[in-house]
């Protein structure tokens, strides 16, 4: 029988034990450690390099999306599951575009995670109650923006600058500020004003909205 190895990180030790007491009664299932928070459980992936990680979003320190987005960078094997206790849109939009292959609530059935599990191991994504290829994904990430009154790139006031594209795209890649700072080696301020900038220009109300706008209209691609 071919295992999936599995990681459990939450800073709740009754709920992360619950899940990996659930998760071990599989038996194609095999639980290779857990972590109380982002930091360890990104190491603890590392040195193990399990199939499915499956993280708390709400993490001390390094969140669950930032794990997920140092996961993708270093292009290690492991898939991850982000567990909520918030069902937002817009969280799980950010989420899947940091790196995760799928965004559930906590009271999500055990069976129901299971499978959550085993298609993901697959390369499926998972949000909420439905599955989706690689291909629906990124269509489902597009569809987001079907409420958000955007303007054609045309018809923009202004064109963004060389910075504010590059700034865009570490948006659309799931990045903080903090993150896109320390990435493009310029203060904090500094991007914080960049994104202002490129909301008035493209008269959105938020990050979510323009990663949404760049994606739409294919100035980044989820698998870039």
């Amino acid at each position: 029988m071919d295992m999936i190895t599995i990681v459990v990180i939450d800073d709740h030790p009754i709920f992360r034990q619950g899940v990996a007491d659930n998760l071990s009664l599989e038996p194609d299932f095999q639980i290779i450690g857990q972590a109380p928070s982002g930091e360890e459980g990104l190491q603890l992936i590392r040195a193990t390099l399990p199939r499915v990680a499956i993280l708390d979003i709400n993490l001390p320190g390094m969140n669950g999306q930032q794990v997920a987005r140092q996961i993708k960078v270093e292009k290690l094997p492991t898939r991850v599951v982000l567990l909520t206790a918030y069902d937002e849109g817009g969280q799980k939009v950010q989420g899947i575009l940091a790196g995760a292959a799928a965004y559930c609530t906590k009271d999500i059935q055990p069976e129901l995670l299971a499978q959550v599990v085993r298609r993901v191991s697959e390369g499926k994504y998972w949000v909420g109650q439905q599955e989706f290829s690689a291909v629906e994904i990124q269509k489902w990430l597009e569809k987001q923006t079907g409420d958000i009154p955007f303007a054609e790139p045309g018809r923009m006031s202004e064109s963004l600058s060389a910075r504010e594209m590059e700034i865009l795209t570490c948006i659309t890649r799931g990045m903080s500020n903090k993150e896109i700072a320390l990435n493009l080696g310029i203060s904090h301020q500094t991007v914080k004003n960049h994104v202002t900038a490129i909301l008035h220009k493209l008269g959105l109300n938020d990050r979510t909205q323009a990663a949404l706008y760049a994606l739409q209209y294919g100035w980044v691609r989820l698998n870039e």
